[in-house]
Order: structure tokens, then C-alpha cells, then sequence
């Protein structure tokens, strides 16, 4: 379509068909709704306002119809933007910057502060780049690993500081400074969910028991000492292993091997008396003599009512910690050195019993004001012995060195240490 001027000065708009409109005069109109626009309207002469031009289609004295202006809208130009000094425009400069840093793999982050790209010296720049990586891709582990966020922490902690010596940043310091303890933190939490105290040079002692479930097996330990059915020290050892492989369920498997290596030729005079007391239940069909002949492949199935899910529960802890707790007692009770002394039920009992409620050092007992070590008197009750007798066994226990020669039983405690060698036994009080 073109627009132009006829004869007599008036303005004239070619059609679609080639021809041309007649009479139509100069003056203002939109042109399908966009905005207006200038023709000459003389040659050679000024400028005025264009009138309205239909759209394709578009009847006289019909309303333009809504997708014909949509289609041939207008949009207003937008402003050339401003050249720099150098003759190209600021945001391209920078849209070039931005471009190019992205390409090269350049704003690493690490925390929340970039990394610039200029920084020196290199490997520093280069570490604060690996360590931001290393963080993010901890956070995408499916599992905690204390360990190894301890470690990004030193590594963090050691790089801002050397960031802050470059830099001159009180701020980077400070950072640095905080990083610092959050790896020792971290360190901390770490030892005590697995139970092992931190030193200077690192972990001292692995332990088998964490501190949370050296409190479940001191738990086990009073209540049995409380409400164990028979008195003898062979029972106690009898009614603790037992009880620890039925914590949970109410039932657990013993072979004829445990009961032998826990009571040697007590063991079916104990079995027996248990079960004639209603404490302990054996399948239908098995005396103790046949349980005494159970193998690994065939263990004997025990229950013992008390611990029975639908019963009220002396003690709640999950499946890996009373397979932990067993296993830990068992150690205890088949240590090798008290099996070369041929050591009694109350020795081996004396020997749980010290190895639980013992720190992390080794030391016996609480660290109080007044005093460390153990009451005689819950001693001697929990092992089945007069409280008199208990020097003696633990002299026992200082000569296949379990406790170290220097334990006594002066003003009614038992003070000593366990030896370094069972140390990792300890139920960290």
C-alpha cells in the first residue's frame, strides 16, 4: 500500500486493487492502532499528520477488527544507546566481560564471596576455586560424612587466611577464624557419635561402644543387678548374656558353644535353674543338656517373658545398638587373658562391670570433687560377691591385665584404670 498526493494538493492512499481513494483529505489518523505518522502534502511542502489507513480487508465505515491491528502493530524504536570514549557502548563492553568470564569458567564462589579472577598468588586462587567445588558437592551427599566437612573446614580456615594476608581483609580473617572452629566442632560431633576422644595428633582410641550406648548398657547392668532372679555371680553372667540377645524381641539364640564359654560346667545346672523358675523358656522339645548341643547352624531359641514387646519394657534401643551391646559384653566376657586365668563368673562380671562404667582415659568411676572411683557395696551387689571380696578379684583382673596394678579398695571404692590394651572396651562415662 502507498500513500501519496493527487491533483488539488489532496491526499491520495493506493489500494489493495491498485486504485485510488478519492477525496481523502490531509489529516491526523492511527494507522491500525499504531501511532501516527507524517507525510508531505504538497511537493516540496511540509509535513502533516497521515489519516488512517484500513487494514486488508477492511469494509468503509466498519470498526478495524482486532486481529487485523494486532497484526500490523507498531512498536516504538527504541533509543541508540550512548557510545563510550572508545566508540563502543558500555553495556556491550560489559555484556562482552560478562560473556567471556563465563566462558572461561571464571566468578567461582566459595561461601558467599567470588573469587576474583585476577587474584595471586594462582594456587590460591586455584584452591579457593576447588574448595567452593568441594563444598557444594558435600552438600549434595546423600549422607553426613563429619569427617570430611571437618576437613573442608581446615581447608577453608587455611586458605582465607592466606586470602586475608594478600589482601589486607580484616574480614577474610575473621572468616578464617570461624572456619577454624567449625572444623574443631565438627571434629568433636564426629567423636562423639563414634564414641572416640579427640586429641591433638587426632583420634587416640577406637572404641566399640559410642557414648550413647555406653548409657544403654549401664542401664542393662543396673537392671539386672536390681532384679536378677537368682543371686550367684554364674546366674548374673547367665541372665546379662541371655538378656542382651533377647533385648529387644523377647527372644534370642544361644548355641551350646555360648553357654559353655560364658559358665563352663556350670552352664546346664544354671540353664536348668532359670528355667525352673519361669525366668527362662525353652522350646518344647529342648531340655538344657539339648541346648548345650546346639550349633552355630541350629542355635537354641530362648525367650525370656520379661523382655516380651507386649510387656512393660525395662530398656528401649534399637537393633544396632543391641547387637553392639551383645557383641561388646561378649568381648568383655571372652577376653583372652581371662580365659588363659580360667577367671569365675564374678571376675568376668567385675570385668563388664569396670569396663562400663569407666572414662574415656580408662580411669574408674565419675570425676567428682569428693572422689572418683566405685561404691564397693553396687559393685559387690551387681557381681554376685561381699563387698570385701571385690580387692580380690579385682587383683584377679590386674594379673591378666584388664586394670592396672595400682586399683584398690580403700574407703570403700574401687579405684583404678583399665590397661591401655582394653581401652577400647570403655564405656566412656
Amino acid at each position: 500500500m502507498n500513500a501519496g498526493t493527487g491533483d488539488g494538493d489532496e491526499l491520495c492512499v493506493d489500494g489493495s486493487d491498485g486504485g485510488r481513494t478519492g477525496g481523502a483529505k490531509a489529516g491526523r489518523g492511527s494507522v491500525t492502532g499504531g501511532g501516527t505518522v507524517m507525510f508531505s502534502d504538497a511537493p516540496g511542502g511540509g509535513s502533516g499528520p497521515a489519516p488512517a489507513v484500513p487494514a486488508p480487508g477492511h469494509r468503509p465505515g466498519a470498526a478495524p477488527d482486532a486481529a487485523g491491528a494486532r497484526a500490523a502493530s507498531v512498536p516504538r524504536a527504541r533509543p541508540a544507546p550512548r557510545p563510550g570514549p572508545d566508540g563502543v557502548p558500555a553495556k556491550s563492553r560489559k555484556a562482552g566481560k560478562a560473556g567471556k568470564a563465563r566462558k572461561a569458567g571464571r566468578w567461582a564462589k566459595v561461601g558467599q564471596r567470588i573469587v576474583p579472577d585476577d587474584l595471586q598468588p594462582e594456587v590460591l586462587r586455584e584452591e579457593l576455586t576447588e574448595l567452593g567445588d568441594a563444598f557444594r558437592a558435600y552438600q549434595r551427599h546423600p549422607e553426613p560424612d563429619l569427617a570430611a566437612l571437618a576437613e573442608l573446614h581446615d581447608r577453608k580456615a587455611r586458605a582465607f587466611a592466606l586470602w586475608a594476608d594478600v589482601t589486607g581483609d580484616a574480614s577474610l580473617r575473621e572468616e578464617a577464624d570461624r572456619a577454624a572452629a567449625a572444623a574443631r566442632t565438627t571434629r568433636e560431633m564426629d567423636a562423639n557419635r563414634h564414641g572416640v576422644p579427640v586429641g591433638e595428633d587426632g583420634p587416640l582410641v577406637e572404641r566399640l561402644l559410642t557414648r550413647g550406648q555406653g548409657v544403654h548398657a549401664r542401664n542393662v547392668l543396673e537392671h539386672l543387678r536390681v532384679t536378677s532372679p537368682l543371686p550367684e555371680a554364674e546366674a548374673r553372667l547367665a541372665v546379662l548374656m541371655i538378656t542382651l540377645r533377647a533385648a529387644r524381641a523377647g527372644t534370642g539364640n544361644v548355641t551350646g558353644q555360648d553357654l559353655s564359654g560364658w559358665l563352663q560346667g556350670d552352664a546346664e545346672r544354671v540353664l536348668q535353674a532359670l528355667a525352673d523358675m519361669g525366668w527362662l523358656l525353652l522350646p518344647e522339645d529342648v531340655a538344657p543338656d539339648d541346648a548345650l548341643m546346639s550349633r552355630p547352624e541350629e542355635p537354641t531359641q530362648v525367650t525370656v517373658p520379661t523382655l516380651i514387646p507386649t510387656q512393660p519394657r525395662p530398656f528401649f534401643f534399637g537393633k544396632v545398638t543391641r547387637a553392639r551391646l551383645s557383641g561388646w559384653a561378649q568381648k568383655v566376657v571372652g577376653d583372652r587373658k581371662l580365659r588363659k586365668k580360667k577367671a569365675a563368673a564374678a571376675t568376668r562380671l567385675l570385668a563388664v562391670y569396670t569396663a562400663a562404667h569407666s572414662r574415656p582415659d580408662g580411669c574408674l568411676g565419675e570425676a567428682v570433687e569428693d572422689g572418683d572411683g566405685l561404691a564397693l557395696e553396687t559393685v559387690a551387689s551387681f557381681c554376685g560377691l561381699r563387698p570385701e571380696d571385690v580387692a580380690e578379684h579385682a587383683g584377679l583382673l590386674a594379673a591378666a591385665g584388664w586394670l592396672e596394678e595400682d586399683a584398690d579398695t580403700a574407703g570403700g571404692r574401687l579405684r583404678g584404670r583399665l590397661a591401655e590394651r582394653v581401652l577400647p572396651l570403655s564405656g566412656l562415662l
